[in-house]
């Protein structure tokens, strides 16, 4: 087996199992998770459709680069979307079957493991990133998000020799976990330094449809790259999903758009790799990426669970204001995400995730997402409403979360 295997590190939820083995929480209390980020919204009713109207194409194979009609949607839709002048369909876009799939095999066609192969990565983050770079035979290195730096990476922390030995940069703009936002003047430093130091900077755009102003949506890479005049989009990749967008987690559908020399070593890669979207989930993604109508309604169903939560929360959490995603990050009184975990889901039965599982030490040894824990607002309103209740008692009662039972 691939020795790089061992260098993998538990993923989060196999680490949250472990902590929670052993307790029995209270039966008269419904569970309810707020640990994956998996929507529980209804799936959007018009691809669900599609995929019946056509499943007779489960017939015929597909091809890597998918159907021209897919990547012109892809391609109407992100050109709407960013404010961009053109976006090709045939040689800047590439259908994939989700973000984490893509991600994962991106870092191993780019990576060149004969030179100092680093990828730079938020910290915290999302662990497919650093999984991906370990197997290619990379190293990651971190870039704290902390509270002082509005939970984003301080690019003026790096040195010019370390960003020499950086091949890719990976954005995760809304922020999983933090719901940070990255403004364009910030994308637009960080294409600079690509130019400068000749890396790749990848774009995890898959919250960029979930924000609480309607009149202001987060701005992209791609956005960033045509404000300097790039409509090459040279050296930059993003990715898009219709997961979190359209509640479609189970579709395996997105797109990476972006440099075109890129998108076609990557494709080329595909090609080999046999990972091409059947022709029903194609159809479906058509008519999601076609409809804005359902995505603003999710919207509207997330900014109502946004502001219940935080109604509920906000006297007794401290968390940065949410600004998009559907997570909270919220500091843990005591400081013990592990024990407050543990507590919350042995006393009121609500699973939460530990912030220290989603980060790694960092420049000061310390790992930047310890005392916190990171809120799912995926479920209903009732839900998502009783599992703040619930949170906002134990802290109150100050039982149990102090120490680790």
């Amino acid at each position: 087996m691939n020795p790089d295997l061992d260098a993998l590190q538990p993923y989060p939820f196999e680490r949250l199992a472990a902590l929670k083995a052993g307790i029995a929480p209270p039966e008269s209390l419904p569970p309810i998770p707020l640990t994956i980020g998996e929507p529980r919204h209804a799936p959007f009713d018009g691809a669900l459709r599609a995929l019946v109207d056509h499943r007779h194409e489960m017939a015929s194979y597909p091809a890597t680069g998918g159907l021209a009609e897919l990547r012109e949607a892809i391609a109407d839709w992100a050109c709407r979307r960013f404010e961009l002048d053109a976006l090709d369909p045939d040689h800047q876009v590439l259908p994939v079957n989700g973000t984490r799939e893509a991600i994962f095999a991106f870092v191993q066609a780019a990576l060149d493991r004969t030179r100092p192969a680093r990828v730079a990565v938020p910290n915290p983050f999302y662990q497919i990133y650093e999984g991906a770079t370990l197997l290619a035979g990379g190293t990651t290195l971190t870039l704290d998000c902390r509270a002082e730096h509005d939970f984003r990476p301080d690019l003026e922390a790096v040195s010019a020799e370390t960003w020499r030995e950086v091949q890719i940069v990976f954005v995760c703009s809304p922020g999983n976990p933090t719901g940070a936002v990255t403004p364009l003047e910030e994308l637009e430093r960080l294409i600079r330094l690509a130019d400068e130091h000749d890396f790749i900077v990848a774009a995890d755009e898959c919250y960029s449809e979930l924000y609480l102003e309607e009149s202001a949506p987060p701005p992209g890479l791609l956005q960033a790259c045509a404000r300097l005049g790039r409509h090459d989009y040279r050296r930059c990749l993003v990715f898009h999903s219709l997961s979190k967008r359209s509640n479609l987690p189970g579709l395996r559908s997105g797109f990476v758009a972006g440099d075109s020399d890129l998108i076609s070593a990557f494709r080329r890669y595909r090609t080999y790799h046999g990972c091409a979207m059947s022709l029903p989930l194609q159809r479906a993604s058509i008519a999601a990426w076609r409809d804005e109508t359902h995505v603003r309604a999710n919207r509207d169903a997330y900014r109502e669970k946004f502001a219940a939560v935080t109604e509920i929360l906000a006297p007794v959490m401290d968390f940065p204001s949410p600004e998009a995603s559907f997570y909270l990050w919220p500091a843990v009184p005591g400081g013990d995400d592990e024990a407050f975990t543990r507590a919350l889901y042995a006393e009121q039965h609500v699973s939460v995730l530990p912030g220290s599982y989603m980060g790694r030490p960092g420049t000061d040894g310390h790992n930047p997402g310890a005392g916190r824990v990171r809120l799912a607002l995926v479920d209903d309103l009732d839900a998502t409403t009783q599992a703040a209740q619930r949170m906002r008692h134990l802290i109150e009662q100050t039982v149990g979360w102090e120490t680790s039972p």
